[in-house]
């Protein structure tokens, strides 16, 4: 391991016993858990840490969120009592099919899109509340560090090094330069969400991908709307698909909760062939509908956030598993993209991880032999029969929509298996095609490409989005996304894919503009500062050209809403 301290300066060392990296839903239930479990076993005081790299708990958590409770039930039995965020119960659901002008309500709703007696939450609030519990049970919680590297001692993980920080953009210190630190830790549980950038390490370094599917992703964006007073009944669920979207596939969920705010938001998958694919401007079009744009008269978005979300599912699961080490939520593919819910998932993942980590304790044995157990107890539980219920879903929704149906319907028949089961995936980053190939040469100038005009009420552009997200990076520190070749965007990338990074990413972090080293051609400018860590990047460049590493801890969205 490389280190580029300056004279004189050493890393402070931390041993701890168990490690937990990344502080949202999944990360936080097993502190939680493991905490109140040591408690009622009478086992001598644990130090357990939580590592988080926002500013805050719940600054960098955003999503489309409706909770399916289970799992919360398990952990905090009191929750209602003990304050939990929750903004409205469901009572409403509805799912349409939207046509460029008019929409078509189907008359039953599906059984995936049944929500009621669900709950519709913020879920940069509710973790916000589960690292307040966390923290009146004695979890240390420490945020704006980020997770730099892993420590190893041979194959079997040890902890982590976080990140520098006070480094100016070239790397060198600053006078107000602070090393990271070792933090060693008996387990190490990592729990960073999608595209974790250090599980994302460990996976590869100890295959624990060997025989499964690639991970796959979606990519979602939402905003927030203020609606006048007296407008908005709380507790509606709405489903759409369709319209906007053209070559892609997705859908759209809308939510209504107390205040007279209505949440709306797009997701689309990641393995579209569309190099043109911009989530941020089919959100914007979306509002052009005459359905949606009657909804939200009178309205105006004061949030906005995106992220991807793993897709792949039971098939794409890594091994859950290893000496001194599991993996949880997010980062292990526990989403049910069918119903798009994933919270209930990580947390029930979280619990399991944290009775794993206490008969790791009693027997002081931390090796796989032990460890092995947290897999078990995810087979017995409901993440896996509510994934390999939907264990080839993404695969054929894929196909298309209307192509798809007939084997989804299959799908639910047959317990998830349709025709044949095991159906394969291909990574995001292989499925572009060239611009052509897609559109037609002219494919940039056409009526479905175009943003509609911003009026800084109802319709904004990407950069005035992206200032909703209160994204903040120091400007003078390391750029935490890496190009690997400069050379590639320019003479491939742009003419023949016309730049697929500066249309999916939802933050304006990547543009091509003038290249003064060459007369007549344009150059990739990555503007970092702008990043909201959703991770698109790393995940769908056609040539894989893009690394996205954690900035110093602190920076990024700092959600409030989302």
């Amino acid at each position: 391991m490389s280190d580029n301290l300056p004279e004189g300066v050493t890393r402070e060392v931390m041993e701890v016993d168990v490690l937990i990296v990344g502080g949202g839903a999944a990360g936080l239930s097993a502190a939680i858990h493991l905490q109140n479990l040591v408690k009622k076993n009478n086992l001598p005081e644990k130090m357990i840490v939580v590592l988080e790299k926002a500013s805050e708990i719940g600054a960098h958590s955003m999503s489309g969120a409706v909770l399916n409770p289970v799992a919360l039930q398990e952990l905090i039995p009191d929750f209602k009592e003990k304050g939990c965020p929750l903004e409205a119960e469901v009572n409403h659901d509805a799912v349409y099919y939207l046509g460029k002008k008019f929409k078509f309500r189907l008359p039953i709703v599906p059984p995936p899109f049944h929500n009621k007696g669900k709950f519709i939450i913020s879920l940069s609030k509710f973790n916000r509340w589960l690292g307040t519990q966390a923290e009146s049970l004695g979890v240390n919680i420490f945020p704006g560090f980020a997770a730099k590297e892993v420590l190893y001692d041979g194959d079997k993980v040890i902890g982590v090094r976080t990140g520098d920080k006070g480094r100016d953009k070239n790397g060198n210190p600053k006078s107000n330069f602070e090393p990271g630190m070792d933090i060693k830790a008996k387990i190490t549980i990592f729990a960073e969400g999608p595209r974790g950038s250090l599980f994302r390490q460990v996976s590869k370094k100890l295959d624990l991908m060997k025989d499964k599917n690639p991970e796959v992703f979606e990519e979602g964006v939402k905003e927030i709307i203020q609606m006048p007073a007296g407008t908005v009944k709380p507790g509606q669920v709405i489903h759409t698909m369709g319209f906007p979207l053209h070559k892609s596939i997705g859908g759209v969920f809308i939510y209504t909760i107390p205040n007279d705010q209505i949440i709306i938001g797009l997701v689309t998958f990641l393995d579209t062939k569309d190099p043109l694919l911009d989530p941020h401007r089919e959100l914007q079009r979306l509002k052009t509908h005459p359905f949606i744009l009657n909804m939200l008269k009178g309205g105006k978005v004061i949030a906005y956030g995106g992220k991807t979300l793993p897709a792949g599912g039971w098939y794409s699961m890594p091994k859950l598993y290893h000496d001194g080490m599991m993996v949880v939520g997010d980062s292990a593919s526990m989403v049910d993209v069918q119903k798009l819910k994933g919270i209930h998932l990580g947390m029930k993942s979280g619990i399991c991880a944290a009775e794993t980590a206490l008969e790791a304790m009693k027997k002081e044995d931390y090796s796989s032999a032990t460890l092995k157990n947290y897999g078990e107890k995810v087979q017995q539980s409901f993440i896996k029969k509510q994934l390999y219920r939907v264990r080839n879903f993404h695969q054929t929704l894929s196909m298309g929509l209307f192509k798809s149906m007939p084997f989804i319907a299959l799908q639910e028949i047959t317990g998830g298996r349709g025709l044949h089961d095991g159906m394969t995936v291909e990574v995001d980053s292989k499925t572009t095609k060239p611009l052509a190939e897609v559109w037609g040469v002219d494919g940039k100038t056409l009526p479905e490409n175009q943003l509609p005009k911003p009026d800084g009420v109802l319709f904004f552009d990407k950069l005035s989005s992206v200032y909703l997200t209160g994204t903040k990076h120091d400007e003078d520190s390391p750029n935490h996304l890496l190009l690997q070749n400069k050379n590639i965007c320019r003479d491939v990338c742009a003419p023949k894919y016309k730049s697929p990074c500066n249309h999916f990413c939802p933050a304006s972090v990547y543009e091509m503009v003038p290249d003064d080293e060459k007369a007549g051609a344009v150059k990739l400018q990555i503007n970092n500062t702008n990043c909201i860590h959703c991770k698109t990047c790393d995940i769908k460049c056609p040539f894989d050209n893009i690394l996205w590493t954690v900035p110093e801890g602190g920076g990024g969205p700092q959600y409030k809403e989302t």
